[in-house]
């Protein structure tokens, strides 16, 4: 298998007026969406030439999700684009990928008639109504390879540029084939879409549902404001497995969600993006005590993720959960600060991946995907490989974890501090569900914010015997609620925000 329309149309053809995709209002079976995609691939391959990438300034939805794959009929890859996004990021994004094509709809044309864009342009009303050419659509597939470009996902960059990073089809198929077989995805399984499709979580669900036949719930971003709303509709779909960031489950967790509705036909919950804390997680393991619990772990770079961690136990406070055992054709290692490979416990160094579905980089960007991507270091011969940026450890058994970024490393009052390690402590604090800690550099003081009813006396107190003085932050700021970004991770820019105006 070459290229993932293969899976699509192998799969139309298996469960053709079975439904595939639902999004609360439009329902497409497996032929539907066939046909819509080779609809829209025509209208594209008319409109520019293969190998372009083609935006899509589009909400999510079962109607986009064939324009995705019609995209990759005309040759090209998406990069699909949150029209909520500030359009000076839009317009940074734009800019880096100098697209082919632009698909836009009436609520999001003005964005670009406001940044005064004068690129190709179309409107997605006008390419769902294009006749099929199978011909050309042949024509094309002939010319594909599995090195071909399939989708772009933009990353914030060290230098205020969006950085793109680009996947090709064999590094999704290699790895979609591992993650549907190791968890035993079926046609009849319901995948309960929470991640937007510019978020490479959302790349698990579509290709597990592709690959295998399953039903692809899409949940409509509203409901994640309102958990039992989403717990109503999460039953009221019968969906059975979630691949959800952390934030996401922690939100409906510690907003006491699943004390109003437990959805029962979840079997499965897979989650990733940040660290899960182990006082959230046994709330759900109550709640679903038949189901499976999987910590994921790994960057867009890698193609989703390169660990996974099967939870078979109840995690205390004061535990972390291990990184798990690697996806097959990976390779997972810890480099110190001089290149060289740690292989003892206890020793911290940067998590660095090798082996299959590997990132072909960053788009535009060689500076980037060099400093990134690298080849062999000294005695191994591992070959191409990323630096992820992550620091980790092993225990006395072999285990890896997961100890904190790179970039969120700060020195305070002589001492380099992880900010996660900090949180991690804060989390395990009676009377608190999330934190977010960050360094005030101006007053250089550590400063965190916190959901939950615990005082800021009581905090201290658990805090000092859990971390040194020195971490203990300066100030502790209760707030409402813990706002997410759009890819469900807790919005550390929002707090860093407040910090410069209020704090």
């Amino acid at each position: 298998m070459n290229n993932v329309l293969e899976c699509l149309e192998k799969t139309a053809a298996k469960r053709s007026y079975h439904t595939a995709v639902d999004d609360g209002s439009i329902c497409l079976t497996w032929t539907e969406l066939l046909e819509l995609s080779q609809k829209t691939g025509t209208a594209f391959c008319r409109r520019t030439k293969p190998g372009k990438p083609i935006v899509l300034l589009i909400e999510k939805g079962a109607v986009t999700l064939a324009v995705m794959f019609g995209v990759v009929y005309a040759g090209c890859f998406y990069v699909m684009v949150d029209p909520g996004q500030p359009p000076e990021r839009i317009r940074e994004i734009i800019k880096v990928l100098s697209p082919g094509l632009v698909v836009v709809n009436k609520e999001s044309n003005p964005i670009l008639e406001q940044m005064e864009y004068c690129g190709n342009t179309c409107l997605l009303r006008d390419v769902i109504q294009e006749k099929i050419n199978v011909s050309e659509l042949n024509s094309i597939r002939k010319k594909s390879r599995d090195t071909d470009i399939l989708y772009g996902i933009f990353t914030s960059g060290s230098t205020g540029t969006p950085k793109g990073i680009v996947v090709n089809h064999r590094a999704v198929i290699d790895f979609i084939t591992h993650f549907t077989q190791i968890f035993g995805f079926t046609e009849k399984d319901r995948l309960g879409n929470q991640a937007p499709f510019d978020f490479d979580v959302s790349v698990k669900d579509i290709y597990t549902c592709i690959m295998t036949g399953a039903e692809l719930v899409l949940i409509p971003k509203k409901l994640f404001s309102t958990p039992s709303l989403l717990l109503d509709y999460v039953c009221k779909k019968k969906v059975n497995t979630l691949i959800w960031a952390v934030s996401a489950l922690t939100l409906v967790s510690a907003l006491k969600g699943l004390k109003y509705r437990v959805p029962t036909d979840v079997k499965r919950v897979l989650f990733s993006g940040e660290v899960m804390p182990t006082k959230q997680l046994r709330l759900w393991q109550a709640a679903l005590p038949k189901a499976e619990f999987v910590n994921l772990y790994g960057p867009s770079e890698i193609t989703c993720n390169c660990t996974y961690y099967p939870v078979r136990r109840l995690f205390m406070d004061d535990e972390k959960l291990p990184l798990g055992r690697t996806f097959p054709g990976r390779k997972v290692f810890l480099l110190d600060k001089y290149g060289k490979e740690i292989t003892i416990a206890g020793g911290v160094g940067e998590i660095c991946v090798a082996g299959e579905s590997l990132s072909e980089g960053y788009y535009h960007n060689e500076t980037e995907t060099k400093a990134r991507f690298k080849e062999d270091f000294a005695d191994n011969t591992v070959g191409r490989y990323y630096c992820t940026g992550d620091l980790g450890y092993y225990d006395r058994d072999g285990e890896l974890y997961f100890s904190g970024r790179k970039d969120f490393q700060i020195k305070h009052m002589g001492h380099r501090i992880e900010l996660e390690e900090i949180e991690h402590a804060l989390n395990q604090a009676v009377g608190i569900e999330k934190s977010c800690c960050l360094m005030n550099e101006k007053k250089n003081q550590l400063v965190a914010f916190y959901f939950g009813e615990a005082e800021e006396k009581e905090i201290r107190e658990q805090m000092k015997r859990k971390v040194p003085s020195y971490m203990i932050p300066h100030k502790m700021i209760r707030v409402e609620n813990m706002p997410l970004n759009k890819n469900g991770k807790t919005d550390r820019a929002y707090f860093r925000n407040w910090l410069e105006v209020t704090v």
